[in-house]
């Protein structure tokens, strides 16, 4: 019971509170509730007060618009931006193309402009006499006419000709050439009255021409002239008579041909019968 007279609840047994000083009113006091670890929640997603509901939709979902894009992520790693290898293939293929163009032309340039191959001719100079020649007998306008040299030939004797005298010549000679060594040309020369009896008595001399071999001699040389050979004479542009070339068969080669009134044949070693034929001047 109270000393006030009214009934009060019953406390329990304890010691006494110490008394409150001023000095222990003043301090702070320690915390009596442990403190939470806990991180605060996140507020729920939503509008909140104040905040337009499209930006607050905005702000709701931030990783889905700020999310990298993987091969831009990839080329960053790389260190080379995306379009790097397009371009260098591009470049060369290019490249490629240009040089395939480029050996299309110049060989087809080659083809269309090259320059065909011409022959080249060499021109050796004629051979010359290394002797003197010896002078002619006879003076008349047809031995006059008869040449001193016939390329590397001189003349060495000249004498009339009384077998083709007798055959009708008007003046006829036989004649040697020689070169100073063991090479001689033996030519007859002799004038008719007419062109047709100097040409009927050069078909005589042709028709004892020695038939040609059927078989090439091995022993003739491979750049020796081709024989028999036959064609025109030629005088002024016009045609004055024919010509005859055989090989005699003996290392010697015969040439009888016609100009005009005169006859002439002349005997020579095969490899220059030609030339001296050609080298004549009548």
């Amino acid at each position: 019971m109270s000393d006030t007279g009214r009934p009060g609840p019953e406390r329990p047994a304890g010691p006494p509170t110490p008394p409150i000083s001023s000095w222990d009113s003043t301090q702070p006091k320690p915390p009596t509730a442990p403190i939470s670890t806990t991180p605060p929640a996140e507020p729920a997603a939503g509008p909140r007060a104040g905040i337009p509901a499209a930006f607050a939709a905005q702000q709701a979902t931030p990783a889905a618009a700020t999310e990298p894009d993987p091969e831009s992520t990839a080329s960053a790693a790389s260190g080379r931006p995306r379009w790097l290898i397009p371009a260098i293939i591009g470049v060369a293929v290019l490249v490629i193309a240009a040089i395939i163009v480029g050996i299309v032309r110049s060989s087809g340039d080659d083809t269309e402009d090259a320059t065909p191959a011409v022959a080249t001719t060499i021109l050796l100079p004629s051979p010359t006499p290394t002797v003197e020649a010896a002078a002619r007998p006879a003076t008349t306008a047809f031995a006059v006419a008869l040449p001193p040299t016939v390329l590397q030939y001189a003349l060495a004797t000249s004498v009339p000709d009384t077998e083709w005298q007798a055959a009708g010549a008007i003046e006829a000679y036989t004649e040697t050439y020689t070169d100073g060594g063991d090479g001689t040309v033996t030519v007859r020369s002799g004038q008719w009255e007419t062109p047709e009896e100097a040409t009927a008595f050069a078909a005589t001399l042709v028709a004892a021409f020695p038939a040609a071999p059927a078989t090439p001699d091995p022993s003739a040389s491979p750049t020796g002239p081709t024989l028999p050979q036959s064609g025109d004479v030629t005088a002024g542009g016009a045609v004055a008579g024919t010509y005859s070339i055989a090989d005699a068969g003996d290392g010697t080669g015969v040439a009888v041909w016609v100009n005009g009134t005169t006859v002439f044949q002349a005997t020579a070693p095969v490899a220059d019968i030609v030339d001296v034929y050609n080298a004549f001047p009548l």
